[in-house]
């Protein structure tokens, strides 16, 4: 597996690649992402979103239409892709495939489990493949993402904290949403505070 990450935008918004068996799924497309997809992808499959703010799915659409790829974002955040509702100015796209929370799908013979965490936006998930985890707005180094925009839930985050902290298996590489990648095994005293703190 080989995984690309550029910021974009103002938000420095993590848009990942990540290529298995020539196969290239996009996690994330922000603010200005195609053309630097487009200098990074030979087989592009899936868009894939973690959740729904504007600075994690500006290119969606774009991206979309370049190569004619199915989006699959969280089924409760794709109210957000439709409706801008930040006024930001954002281009409107559509989900073609509304991800349940916590489902398992496969794409092109690959696994990915959308993990739902709730709190930073309704539908908030972190994505896995294999042992790396896409994690959104969720959980960053040293930190959780913010729980007090509009249709953020501090009480939403705080279960979601607490049925992390439940996981047996924490060998997982993280990759934010912003930031420098980490890994499960050494957020876990951060995730702790917080979930104690909220």
């Amino acid at each position: 597996m080989d995984i690309k990450v550029q910021p974009m935008g103002d938000y420095q918004t993590n848009c990942y690649i990540v290529t298995i068996e020539n196969k290239d799924f996009i996690i994330d497309p922000g603010v200005g992402a195609l053309r630097w997809i487009k200098q990074n992808v030979t087989n592009p499959v899936a868009i894939l979103n973690t959740h729904g703010h504007f600075d994690h799915v500006w290119s969606n659409k774009e991206v979309q239409d370049e190569y004619n790829l199915k989006i699959y974002t969280p089924k409760d955040d794709n109210f957000m892709l439709e409706k801008d509702p930040y006024g930001m100015g954002m281009p409107a796209s559509c989900a073609d495939v509304l991800i349940e929370p916590d489902e398992e799908i496969e794409i092109e013979n690959v696994q990915i489990k959308f993990h739902h965490f709730p709190g930073h936006t309704p539908g908030c998930s972190v994505i896995q493949i294999n042992e790396h985890l896409f994690s959104g707005d969720f959980i960053f180094k040293g930190t959780i993402g913010r729980f007090d925009f509009p249709n953020s839930d501090a009480t939403l985050m705080k279960r979601s904290l607490n049925k992390i902290l439940q996981w047996e298996e924490t060998n997982f590489h993280v990759y934010p949403g912003h930031g420098e990648k980490t890994t499960l095994k050494s957020e876990l005293p951060s995730l702790k505070q917080w979930e104690t703190y909220i």
